[in-house]
C-alpha cells in the first residue's frame, strides 16, 4: 500500500517539475523499504484434484487447464476454440479477457504457445462436448463471458469445500510452475511457459523451488581435481 501511494505521489511530483510548478521533486533520493516476498507453497496434485472435483461441472475443466498450463485467470477465460490446436497439442495465448471484452496480453512475452498435456486436452474435449461453443471455451450459464470476479467467488467456495481454503486460481499457476521445476526445466523454459517478462521475475517467485545444487557443486570440483590430485599423491618421490 505504501509503495503504491508513493508511485502515485512520485508521478504527480514529476509532472509538477515538468510543468515548472516546483523546482525539483521531493521524491528524489527516497529509498523505499525492501518488500519481503512471501514464499510460494504450491498446491499438491491431490489438492488440485480436490479442487477440480468440488468446482461446478461447468468450470471443472478450467481448473485442469489452469493447473496444466499455468495460464493467468484472464488468459484462461479468454481461450477460444480456434486457439486450441488439437493435432499439435498446443494452445496459443495472444489475448486476455478484460471484463467481457478481449484485450491485448499483459506483455509481449505473454504471447506464447503452450504444450497441452493429454489430460488437459481430454478435459477440454469433454467440456466442449458438454458445453458446445464456437468461440469462448468457458462461458457462464447464460452463454456469456465468465467475469473474473465471479470466478473468484466460485473458486473460493470450491477451495473451502476441497480443504484448501484461501487458494485462488493463481495457485494453479504456481502448481504448474512447480511441476516444471521439479521436472528439470530451466529458468528460461519456465519463464517462457508462464509468459514472464524476464527470468528475474521467475527467479524472484520460484527460486526456492529449484533443487539444491550442493551435490552438483561438490561433484563438479571433485571431477575436475580428482585426476590431478591422485596423480600427485601416487607419484614416486625424487
Amino acid at each position: 500500500m505504501v509503495r503504491l501511494a508513493y508511485q502515485y505521489f512520485s508521478a504527480a511530483m514529476k509532472a509538477a517539475v515538468t510543468d515548472r510548478l516546483i523546482a525539483s521533486s521531493p521524491c528524489e533520493g527516497v529509498k523505499l523499504p525492501a518488500v519481503e516476498r512471501e514464499r510460494v507453497v504450491p498446491l499438491t496434485v491431490d489438492e488440485v484434484q480436490a479442487l477440480a472435483d468440488t468446482m461446478p461441472d461447468r468450470y471443472r475443466a478450467l481448473v485442469i487447464l489452469g493447473a496444466g498450463t499455468g495460464l493467468r485467470t484472464s488468459e484462461a477465460l479468454a481461450v477460444t476454440v480456434d486457439r486450441i490446436d488439437w493435432m499439435r497439442r498446443t494452445l496459443t495465448v495472444d489475448r486476455q479477457l478484460s471484463g467481457a471484452q478481449f484485450a491485448p496480453p499483459k506483455s509481449k512475452e505473454s504471447r506464447r504457445t503452450i504444450p497441452l498435456p493429454d489430460l488437459v486436452l481430454e478435459a477440454l474435449s469433454l467440456h466442449l462436448a458438454a458445453y458446445p461453443s464456437d468461440c469462448l471455451v468457458f462461458t457462464n450459464t447464460e452463454g456469456r463471458p465468465v467475469l473474473k470476479s465471479r470466478l473468484a467467488v466460485t473458486f473460493r467456495r470450491a477451495a473451502q469445500k476441497a480443504g484448501v481454503e484461501g487458494a485462488s486460481f493463481r495457485d494453479l499457476r504456481h502448481h504448474y510452475a512447480s511441476l516444471l521445476i521439479h521436472g528439470g526445466e530451466s529458468v528460461k523454459a519456465v519463464q517462457a511457459r508462464l509468459g514472464h517478462s524476464s527470468a528475474s521475475i521467475t527467479l524472484d517467485v520460484y527460486s526456492h523451488l529449484w533443487p539444491d545444487s550442493e551435490d552438483r557443486t561438490r561433484n563438479a570440483v571433485d571431477a575436475a581435481w580428482r585426476a590431478d590430485f591422485l596423480r600427485t599423491e601416487t607419484a614416486e618421490p625424487d
